[in-house]
């Protein structure tokens, strides 16, 4: 059968293209009870000293929890720099650089105003990384049997893609209520100083659609970071292992397969910051006011305006995606989980190209 509208329309992909191309796709073979085998490079039964099945419940479960820990410490622990970085987002003309932010901030509200809004990011950024880390190996999967084996490592940057932006839509919805809460505590001083204090305002005032009116400008801002974050992330990996480390990744240690992840993370992160950031300044700027829509506030940021602030937004993202990526490798080796290894070539297709003898 030739290729279905779903690999078309991967090809399409402006990020990928392969070094090859094949006339026919076979069929997906179905095993002897009905169901499709396992198109990533990993085995779907444990391996010695693995503790679950790849593609498990198990795996999944624990997979949402690595996701939990890695956003919702690591957001928290840089809630100042986001802090500064909101406010000079919404507020130029009074916190003109990250330095003179965090001095402004320090001398209105003490170091402990630095925190504000700490809670919400704490529970927010929990919900989204469940959603974010754990959905996108659901996804991964799903799309992959989908492909198929072949065109799983033929268009495995558009899988990515695609996994990472399914995943981070339900991760936004997750999202939502507590970035509201977040931003107006943060940007609005004197408005509520916590959680308890914020939320019944803000439901007393606009109603359930005050902490969703931003969800919009999320999947903006998110959607296009978490593709970045996923597929710069496994290809440079990739690269990584394949020209800088001397040696094959089960070669290396735990510790050294880390550090390759906290590398590969950081790079990541730059990018991710970088496509972003104008959709996050669209989002802090929402959130502060009251009535006005994503298209409105565009307007009037203006293209220069939408890109305050992007030092501070490199830097926090760019440590932000390395740390996470960092823990949430770091719970995968703790639970000794399967670690598909880099991909290759499926002996099917190295004998359609004549690479085999």
């Amino acid at each position: 059968m030739y290729p279905t509208a779903l690999t078309q329309l991967a090809r399409a992909n402006p990020f990928s293209a392969p070094l090859f191309s094949l006339q026919k796709v076979e069929e997906p073979q179905h095993s002897l009870h009905g169901q499709k085998p396992r198109r990533l490079a990993a085995a779907a039964t444990a391996d010695e000293g693995d503790s679950c099945e790849f593609g498990s419940q198990k795996y999944f479960v624990l997979c949402g929890f690595g996701g939990i820990l890695s956003c919702g410490t690591t957001h928290t622990a840089v809630v100042p720099l986001d802090l500064v970085k909101c406010r000079l987002q919404v507020d130029p003309d009074k916190y003109k650089s990250i330095g003179n932010g965090f001095a402004v901030t320090v001398r209105e509200d003490g170091v402990r105003g630095l925190a504000k809004g700490w809670a919400p990011t704490f529970i927010g950024y929990s919900m989204q990384g469940l959603c974010k880390f754990g959905f996108y190996e659901v996804f991964k999967i799903f799309y992959s049997d989908l492909l198929g084996e072949e065109n799983t490592y033929l268009w495995r940057t558009s899988l990515y893609l695609a996994a990472s932006a399914s995943a981070e839509f339900f991760a936004d919805v997750a999202l939502a209520p507590m970035e509201a809460v977040k931003v107006r505590i943060q940007t609005q001083p004197g408005y509520a100083n916590t959680l308890r204090q914020c939320v019944p305002k803000m439901f007393a005032e606009e109603g359930i659609w005050a902490f969703y009116k931003g969800v919009v400008p999320l999947w903006m801002r998110q959607i296009p970071y978490t593709m970045m974050k996923f597929a710069c992330f496994e290809r440079t990996v990739e690269m990584l292992y394949k020209y800088v480390v001397p040696k094959p990744r089960s070669d290396c240690s735990k510790s050294e397969q880390l550090v390759v992840t906290f590398v590969a993370g950081y790079i990541a992160g730059v990018f991710c910051a970088i496509v972003s950031h104008p959709a996050d300044s669209v989002v802090s700027v929402l959130n502060k006011e009251k009535g006005s829509t994503a298209v409105q506030v565009l307007k009037r940021l203006g293209p220069r305006g939408v890109w305050k602030g992007l030092v501070a937004r490199i830097i926090m993202i760019g440590t932000l995606t390395a740390l996470q990526w960092f823990i949430y490798d770091s719970v995968k080796v703790y639970f000794r989980l399967p670690r598909p290894p880099p991909p290759e070539m499926p002996e099917s297709l190295k004998k359609k190209l004549g690479l085999t003898e």
